[in-house]
């Protein structure tokens, strides 16, 4: 990728994230999965989410991954999940056999329309999978209700939604599960990395034994138990304690990076809302009993031919804005599933008019400023 004066997403050292990586290899006896910052990284986690448990994993993939095994999914269920979202929120479900059952977005924070979930559910429904799109809540009070009519495990994506709240409460303490992300372009980053956040606790000692390759090994190093075996399927779903080290040294400053990220959205949204409203372009909305984690901002362009026009506008500039997510449903796999252009015309409309401006911890206030004025100086006609 070409270089640019304001990239898209830059990733930073913030705090004690390369004298943690040092300790982990300098002076503990493991830098596999389960060290010390392991531990440290998921007692932070659990203490600062009020959850039950919470296990890093490899990725929010695997953690997605693991929720599906959890929840005994098999060949022909059926999940419900937004098309507008990431490919792994379906291909977790789709590897253990079961069917994606798609849903439209709303129009306002673009997560799934809860109005049209009960439609869908039939008796092969085993899972609801909501994903807080840029980090505002999705409707969970009526998800989860319609979910605990029917009996039916809600699992939360939250890769977008790190200390973001609905209600007053944490998203991701909803479901029965629900998986988080520390990829390199999220708030909070160790390069590739994630945690799986268990509600359930019925669900703890086996999500341990699939994180462990389907051994009961966790409980051996605890000494509840004199050796390990194969109890259940699984896989290798633990970080190097390496990663846990640097992501540890970003969870330390969670006050400084969330603070920062809201001034950067709220610098957006100051110098960008009177162009917006004169050129019937839409900035992100957030109902006011969502706190969201400010992991983006996004332009919703008039049409898609306006959104090339600006992305190439901020390129002549040296500034990277790209589009979002490919609705799920209009791509090969989607097709083989029996879905067709004409499905869900909201979620395809927004996504041909999503703009995602440049977001990152270490964004200046004068590089914020130039991304806006570039921005005001292109007139949609």
């Amino acid at each position: 990728m070409a270089d640019y004066k304001i990239p898209f997403n830059r990733s930073a050292v913030l705090g004690k994230e390369l004298e943690y990586v040092k300790k982990a290899v300098e002076e503990n006896k493991c830098i596999s999965g389960d060290g010390l910052f392991t531990k440290k990284c998921q007692s932070l986690l659990e203490n600062s989410l009020e959850v039950s448990k919470a296990l890093l994993t490899t990725s929010c993939t695997h953690a997605l991954e693991m929720s599906a095994i959890l929840l005994n999914i098999k060949e022909g269920d059926e999940f419900i999940l937004p098309s507008f979202t990431f490919v792994s929120t379906a291909n977790a479900f789709i590897l253990r056999g079961a069917k994606p059952v798609f849903i439209d977005i709303r129009d306002d924070t673009l997560n799934l329309d809860e109005s049209k979930l009960e439609a869908l559910i039939t008796k092969k429904t085993k899972a609801i999978v909501p994903v807080h799109y840029g980090g505002i809540g999705c409707e969970m009070e009526d998800i989860c209700d319609i979910a605990d009519k029917r009996n039916i495990p809600v699992v939360e994506d939250n890769a977008h939604g790190f200390f973001g709240k609905y209600k007053g409460k944490y998203l991701g303490s909803f479901g029965s599960l629900s998986a988080l992300s520390f990829h390199e372009t999220k708030n909070f980053s160790c390069g590739e990395g994630g945690a799986l956040i268990i509600n359930d606790k019925e669900l703890i000692q086996r999500a341990e034994i699939i994180r462990e390759k389907g051994t009961n090994r966790a409980r051996f190093f605890r000494r509840e138990v004199d050796k390990y075996t194969w109890r259940d399927i699984g896989s290798s779903y633990l970080p190097s304690d390496i990663l846990a080290a640097f992501l540890l040294g970003q969870l330390e400053r969670r006050d400084f990076i969330q603070n920062r990220r809201k001034q950067i959205w709220n610098f957006y949204k100051a110098n960008l809302s009177d162009w917006a409203d004169d050129n019937k372009v839409k900035i992100p909305f957030v109902p006011f009993y969502c706190e969201q984690s400010y992991h983006l901002f996004y332009l919703l362009l008039p049409s898609i031919e306006i959104r090339t026009k600006l992305i190439s506008h901020l390129k002549s500039k040296s500034i990277l804005s790209v589009f979002h997510y490919l609705p799920l449903h209009l791509s090969p796999m989607g097709e083989k599933f029996g879905y067709k252009k004409g499905d869900f015309p909201v979620t395809k409309n927004i996504s041909n008019r999503l703009l995602r401006l440049p977001f990152y911890n270490t964004l200046r206030m004068e590089e914020l400023d130039e991304v806006c004025k570039t921005i005001r100086e292109f007139k949609i006609k």
